[in-house]
């Protein structure tokens, strides 16, 4: 067998843990192809099978899942021990990636980051936008924001920007041929905008007054997966939407929407950045969540 260098493993670690040549490669940096070609080199040096390709994505083989756990945290403590090198360099350098569903990007974490960015220049941020919930572990993500329901028991989690509501949005025309709804069951008299989450399931619009707390399964001819683009149809006289209080300020401002059931619509605490805990955590993550608990 021939000398097999840690620039190999780390080729092998990145497919593994991407399941994907694809990801893989964009996470190094090279072509796909390229990557491909080099692990066909890695398993000839081996003379072992580490990796089976399919039509359905990657997996790995008996021999590859053995050789993945016992230098995962190889490579981790690696990566431990030039993140501690940070110290001496008086500010953290490197990536860091994060997963966000597009309302939360643009609602508090791209404000966030511009001025985080501002007084990091050592640290690269990378925000893949992606409103279904993932593995973030397997995904190579250091951190995601997600509303606090949402987010994982085994995660630990930090709020991010203020808290929010939810307001119910029409056109002054929609209101023209339907009345206004005085409660969330009136609703079910109006074409709404549906939304449908990444997972296939719809959005059933919930509100809460006084203690009381009710969930309507709205109806309507139109569905959307995007905040944005429910604004835009409400505003186009599509239906009701039900968005976020802050998107629909300032066209309601400007009377070209109107907000109704403004009593049933309570604030919850928000959107939360987590991470997975670690005996080590990433310079860029560390100096990261201590700009988001400085801010707040």
């Amino acid at each position: 067998m021939r000398r097999i260098r840690s620039a190999d493993l780390s080729v092998f670690l990145a497919i593994a843990e991407h399941r994907s040549f694809r990801k893989a490669a964009i996470d190094l940096g090279v072509t796909a192809s390229a990557l491909s070609h080099a692990l066909r080199t890695i398993e000839e040096r081996l003379d072992v099978r580490l990796v089976n390709r399919t039509t359905r994505g990657v997996g790995l083989t008996e021999a590859g899942d053995r050789l993945l756990e016992r230098i995962r945290p190889a490579f981790l403590d690696i990566d431990a021990a030039l993140e501690e090198l940070d110290a001496f360099r008086g500010q953290p350098f490197g990536k860091l990636r994060i997963n966000a569903p597009r309302a939360a990007v643009k609602l508090v974490l791209l404000p966030i980051v511009a001025r985080f960015l501002r007084e990091h220049s050592a640290v690269e941020v990378e925000i893949v936008v992606d409103d279904a919930l993932v593995d973030m572990v397997s995904g190579g993500f250091d951190a995601g924001v997600r509303f606090g329901e949402t987010v994982a028991a085994d995660m630990i989690a930090v709020p991010i920007g203020p808290r929010h509501r939810f307001a119910v949005v029409g056109s002054p025309d929609h209101f023209g041929r339907h009345g206004k709804p005085v409660t969330p069951h009136d609703l079910k008299n109006h074409p709404c905008i549906r939304y449908r989450f990444a997972s296939g399931a719809f959005y059933r619009w919930e509100f809460e007054r006084g203690g009381l707390e009710v969930d309507i399964d709205v109806q309507g001819p139109l569905t959307l997966g995007d905040q944005d683009t429910m604004l835009q149809a409400a505003l186009d006289g599509a239906g009701l939407a039900y968005v976020f209080g802050s998107q629909t300020a300032e066209a309601v401002s400007a009377g070209k929407l109107v907000s109704v059931l403004e009593d049933w619509c309570p604030y919850y605490p928000g959107f939360f950045l987590y991470y997975p805990s670690r005996r080590q955590m990433p310079g860029p993550l560390r100096a990261f969540l201590d700009f988001v608990k400085s801010k707040r």
